[in-house]
């Protein structure tokens, strides 16, 4: 069936029509903040604890706009006897805005979850110097981070979460252990029991008068 002439232009007008009659609604910014989607990419939060200094996330940046500054540190041995380390310790931590083109790459790299999207955007200077921002206010953006949608019903748990827990229960119940071994001398001898004379295990055992192999034993029947 052949189009009805000039259809196409009542449709468009009908659009207009309901447009026009249709109350707008302004949102006042910034007197109103918009509501914007959880995995916003708005400006990278750091949270440095996480940091080793791998240097992934600068040397994999295709605009090399993050700035990384360390040095070594000498750790003591954890036991007598054992061998010093070494680990890198975090100077300067900055990303310069100005140059990051927001592809997230730096977050996908980093392998110990240091890094974070927030959805702050909320930063313009009028001096395009000062969008070099350092680890103390990546730090800051870290608390404006939205925290991460549950995991489905059916899901797995996390190995980070289930190496954690099973170290966790390793070390309750090493503690839980700990009471009972103490208490298990006492129920067995009692207070003075080990350690006297004529005792298993204590002075005056083989070797002693009157016991096996002690002078006075050996030749008779």
């Amino acid at each position: 069936m052949a189009p009805i002439p000039g259809s196409g232009l009542a449709k468009g007008l009908a659009v207009t029509l309901r447009t026009m009659t249709r109350k707008s609604v302004t949102a006042q910014y910034p007197d109103t903040q918009p509501e914007l989607p959880p995995r916003s990419r708005g400006v990278i939060g750091l949270f440095e604890e996480n940091c080793t200094v791998c240097m992934l996330c600068a040397r994999e940046c295709p605009d090399w706009c993050i700035y990384i500054d360390s040095h070594k540190e000498t750790v003591p041995p954890a036991a007598p006897g054992g061998r010093e380390r070494s680990r890198n310790v975090l100077d300067r931590f900055a990303i310069d805005f100005s140059l990051c083109m927001y592809c997230g790459i730096c977050i996908e790299v980093c392998p110990f979850d240091a890094l974070f999207w927030s959805p702050e955007f909320e930063y313009a200077e009028t001096d395009i110097r000062d969008l070099t921002h350092e680890r103390d206010k990546l730090r800051e953006w870290m608390w404006t981070v939205p925290v991460p949608p549950a995991l489905d019903a059916g899901a797995e748990e996390p190995k980070e979460v289930a190496a954690a827990r099973k170290t966790a229960d390793k070390l309750a119940a090493a503690q839980a252990a700990e009471p009972e071994q103490a208490a298990e001398p006492e129920q067995a001898g009692g207070p003075g029991q080990p350690g006297t004379p004529g005792q298993s295990g204590t002075p005056g055992q083989s070797g002693t008068p009157g016991q096996s192999g002690t002078p006075g034993q050996e030749g008779h029947a």
